[in-house]
């Protein structure tokens, strides 16, 4: 069985700038899951034999809840979006997905099994919450374009 603190997600903070800030999604969520809406149709013709179409997928995910840190990249670029109102490519970044597996030593670095690189927008749902802290829950809509890539786990970024 694989534990799920090795399935991580990155999401690059800096939403396009210069140089990729990475931040990985998780610490206050109980659990996070991509939808993944796959487009299928089935059919059947006159013989009774079933033919199925898959079109694709439509992924998104939630992100609740999502409690802002002031020096938190991430939270910044959330209230910025919020606050603006913003729209197309200023809710537009990239994320990155990542399986490893467990370090073969205690303390070690886990080995990456795979990761994928995909472009996204990230739109905030609502800004408040109760009196645990601000919350900033926000959904993922992946875009496309997505590629294997290298990730190096001791950096949290892209090898080349």
């Amino acid at each position: 069985m694989i534990e799920r603190k090795y399935l991580a997600h990155f999401l690059d903070a800096s939403f396009g700038g210069t140089s990729a800030n990475y931040v990985r999604l998780g610490k206050d969520l109980e659990e996070y899951n991509e939808d993944l809406s796959p487009d299928v149709e089935t059919s059947k013709n006159i013989l009774g034999e079933t033919s199925v179409r898959h079109n694709g997928y439509d992924v998104s995910a939630d992100v609740e809840p999502y409690y802002a840190e002031y020096s938190d990249a991430l939270s910044t670029k959330l209230f910025e979006i919020a606050n603006g109102r913003k729209t197309g490519d200023a809710c537009r970044t990239t994320m990155v997905d990542v399986l490893m597996s467990a370090p073969a030593t205690e303390g070690g670095t886990p080995t990456v099994v795979w990761a994928y690189k995909e472009d996204v927008y990230v739109i905030p749902n609502s800004v408040g919450g109760d009196t645990s802290g601000v919350q900033i829950p926000f959904t993922i809509h992946k875009a496309g374009n997505r590629v294997s890539v290298t990730w190096d786990p001791s950096t949290n970024s892209i090898s080349t």
